[in-house]
Formats: C-alpha cells, structure tokens, sequence
C-alpha cells in the first residue's frame, strides 16, 4: 500500500489527499488555502501574511501556549508559509498523535480568536519584522524589481505587505479575510506517513465534514501587459557591498517551458529547488555563471533562480559584485553568456550534468515524510499530484534545442529588468 495516493472531495468540498508510508512512526499533515498576496487589493496588502500570524493565537477550544506545549511535548513540529498564490499550516507528529493535529486545524478553520488586544500585538510584530528587511540591502532590491516588473497584476507587492497598509489594517479586516478564505471548499488537506488510508479517512470525515462550505472566493485577474523594453534601476543605501540583479520573466507551473527552463537555471547558475519549503543544496561551482564570473573574481557570488507560481512570476540572477570590478563589466560578462546560450551549441555533457543537478535537488526536496505531505497539497494549488510525479521524467527529456528555444524566447532584453544596488559606504543598521 506504501505510496498508493488516495483521493477524495468530502461533501464540503474539502479536497483530501493522503499517501501511506510506513518507513518511519511519522505522520505530516498539511493543510492549505487558495489565498496569498495576489488576492490582496491596494490597502490590504500583507493581509493574508497577518491572517497565518493570527491563526497561531488560538482559538476557545485550543489556546496557543496550550497547543505549542501539546505539541513540543510529544515532538511534533508545527509551522506555516504564506506565498503568492497560497497559504499553508503544516504538523509532523508521531503517528499515534495525529489527532491532535486534525483536531487542531479543523477547530481553527473557523474558531480561531481574533482578539483586538492580539490584533494589535501582532501588528508591532509585523511591522518590525518589514522593517528589519528593509535593513537588508536585497531585499529593497528585490522589492523594487518586483514592483517594476508588475504593474497591474497583483503579484506587484511583497508577501508582507506595504507598511502603509500594515498601520491601517483592521481587526475586522483580518477577521473578514478569514472567513471568506478559511472555508473547507477553498483548501485541500495532505497527509502523508505512517497510517491507514481508511481509518484515516474516517477520522478526517468526522472532524472536517460538519464544517459547512462557503462562497468560493473570486480571486484578482489583471494580467499584466506585454513589456516595451528593458528596465533599468538603482537602489542606493548604507553598506559596502554593490548587488546586481537580472530579472526575466519565468514560465508559470503549468507551462511546459517550465522543465526546460529549470534545466537552463541549472546550467547557467546552478540547480535552484521549485519550492519555497524543499531543503537541500547543491554547489553551483560547475555552472557557467559561476566560472565566468566568481572563478574570474568579477563577482563574490552569484546565484539564480524562479518560483513555481499559478501566473508568470520573474526568473531572477543575483550578483555579488567584487570590490575590484563595477555592475557595468559584471553585466556585459552575464551578457556574454546569455548569447551563448541562445546562439551556440551546448555539449550533451554539460546538459546531462545540469539535468542531473536539477534532478538531484529535486530528490533532496522531497525526500522525508514531511515534503512528500506538502508536495501532495502543494500541487494541487495550480495543478494535480501528476506535476509532481512527472516532474523528473519531463527534467529527463530536456534537449539542447529545447534551452537554446527557451533562452531566445524569454531571456531577452526587451523582457527584462537590470537592478543594481549602490552602497553608500556608510554601515548597515
């Protein structure tokens, strides 16, 4: 039975997914919500960030400092993510313990306190956590090459949100967000582990089921337009460090230019992993990037990479520019081999090498019972669990002709974004 995926809808709407593995005592539970940044209008963005925060405060039945003991005390783990495109609250505990986190998540998806005296607490929090990344020369980088890259779709903003926004929110705005995404027909729960499918089933029926649905949430559509050229920016703050970033635009998951260009992402940086909760990495000192700009001592460090998103999100290379070189010299080298991959032949054996590399971390991403339970539901929030199972056989049937396609189709001048981060010499806070 190890392996053999189980997939039902409850009356609900909740979409289940469970997967047995019996190699370890080991039960993961995640459950996700279609809600994330790009559902966040002008005025409430950070909104869906706050929304995860507040759902760790608690609810009647189980308090927080109730839960978080209950949990450490059988050594569980419990976390949360929010993106883009979704959120996602997530348990590992001994299998014999699952209930407590069924118990949990069915109770908050429509208990949870949302207390005025928390609200504002948490606020402080927030607040500080947006302003210590503002210290952080790349994320201002990062920040404004986003903002300028999307002008009217909804991925323009930060997933914690405009501080403007993060003073005004309301208590009410929270709570109305919850309500209107936390409903059993707008999620999907994915456990995977040490456990029986039918008796598992029957316990998710009994705690989730009661749960009425509620009206599917209509989510923003404001496709961003085609791009008329290339955009430049600069950043300048305290440091002694220069940053520069390229930014393309990246394939979205359903793509089929996706797999080439994660094989492209492995050649020319390195092999980045798909998914914001994979652990796992591998040394981009092969890669093309890596020779023709660190081995050169043009650059400190670089590293590339895109998300896997519903819509097209941005394919982003960052350099650590070295103190004896300048952006300008850095640029015309990454140029250089832009062109080669658009305009010469690449080896079968650097191709296998890459394919490898991104196969490999891949592999290392989704290893242990707790990613095996978030790739179940992670796929599910812009395809099925097939995207996943295919995943290293469509790596496996990159061509030459399929990078060199992909690099003249999306890494062009006309569709990108050049950022540079000039430090003022002066120290960081």
């Amino acid at each position: 039975m190890t392996g053999v995926i189980t997939k039902t809808k409850l009356n609900n709407g909740l979409s289940v997914l469970l997967k047995e593995i019996h190699t370890a005592p080991l039960i993961s539970s995640w459950i996700w919500y279609r809600v994330g940044s790009k559902d966040e209008p002008t005025g409430l963005t950070g909104i869906s960030h706050w929304v995860e925060h507040m759902q760790f405060k608690g609810t009647p039945k189980h308090p927080s400092a109730v839960m978080d003991k209950a949990i450490s005390r059988v050594g569980g783990m419990w976390n949360a993510f929010t993106s883009m495109d979704w959120t996602t609250f997530l348990e590992t505990l001994p299998s014999d313990k699952i209930d407590l986190a069924l118990s949990l998540e069915a109770d908050r998806m429509v208990n949870s306190v949302y207390d005025p005296q928390e609200v504002a607490s948490e606020r402080t929090v927030i607040i500080s956590e947006r302003e210590g990344s503002e210290n952080e020369p790349l994320f201002q980088l990062n920040e404004a090459i986003q903002s300028a890259a999307f002008k009217v779709h909804p991925y323009h903003h930060e997933v914690i949100g405009d501080k403007a926004d993060l003073n005004s929110i309301t208590r009410d705005d929270l709570y109305q967000h919850y309500r209107t995404n936390y409903i059993p027909n707008n999620a999907v729960l994915a456990l995977a582990g040490d456990f029986n499918s039918k008796t598992l089933l029957d316990q998710i029926r009994d705690l989730f089921e009661p749960i009425p649905a509620g009206n599917i949430p209509v989510h923003l559509n404001r496709p961003e337009p085609p791009d008329r050229g290339e955009h430049r920016l600069t950043i300048e703050g305290p440091g002694e460090t220069t940053y520069l970033q390229i930014a393309y635009r990246f394939p979205s998951a359903t793509d089929a230019d996706l797999f080439p260009f994660m094989v492209l992402d492995s050649l020319l940086s390195g092999p980045s992993n798909p998914s914001a909760f994979s652990s796992g990495g591998i040394s981009n000192k092969t890669s093309r990037l890596y020779r023709s700009l660190v081995e050169k001592e043009k650059a400190v460090g670089v590293f590339g990479g895109g998300q896997v998103t519903i819509d097209p999100f941005l394919y982003a290379t960052t350099i650590t520019i070295h103190p004896r070189s300048n952006p300008d010299e850095v640029l015309s080298s990454y140029d250089a081999e832009i062109k080669r991959l658009q305009n010469e032949s690449i080896p079968e054996a650097d191709i296998q090498r890459a394919i490898k590399q991104a196969r490999a971390i891949f592999a290392y991403g989704s290893e242990n019972i707790t990613h095996q339970a978030a790739w179940l539901g992670f796929s599910e929030m812009f395809a099925n669990y097939h995207w996943f199972n295919n995943y290293l056989g469509k790596l496996a049937e990159v061509t030459p002709g399929d990078i060199q396609r992909v690099a003249q189709t999306w890494l062009v001048h006309q569709k990108r974004l050049v950022g540079t981060y000039l430090p003022d010499g002066k120290a960081e806070k």
